[in-house]
């Protein structure tokens, strides 16, 4: 059964969201999900669920270093697992809404 999405791939229904879900969004973005790329999916899960919204790379780097410390909580960390917009891409795999203030 295909995902019901919007035109840039982002789940419509936020409850179709699974790991099986993150897997297939991730290979439409050339990316194979390893333990680093579910940890920081984890953690914006835990974002949205604490603030009821996306962030934006700005404030994902913040809550990064206070949730996981400064070797993770850095851009180049989320740039390295997310290549391009990584707030944008991780939402997308998150089966978040996408983040209002990304370009």
């Amino acid at each position: 059964m295909p995902l019901a999405t919007d035109d840039e791939g982002y789940l419509l229904n936020l409850a179709d969201w699974n790991r099986d879900v993150a897997t297939q969004l991730a290979a439409a973005e050339s990316i194979i999900l390893t333990p680093e790329h579910w940890e920081l999916i984890a953690l914006i899960q835990a974002f949205y669920r604490e603030f009821d919204h996306s962030p934006a790379m700005r404030p994902l780097v913040k809550y990064a270093q206070q949730e996981l410390g400064p070797n993770k909580g850095n851009s180049l960390h989320f740039l390295k697992l997310f290549p391009g917009s990584p707030a944008k891409l991780l939402s997308k795999i998150a089966g978040l809404p996408r983040p209002e203030n990304c370009l």
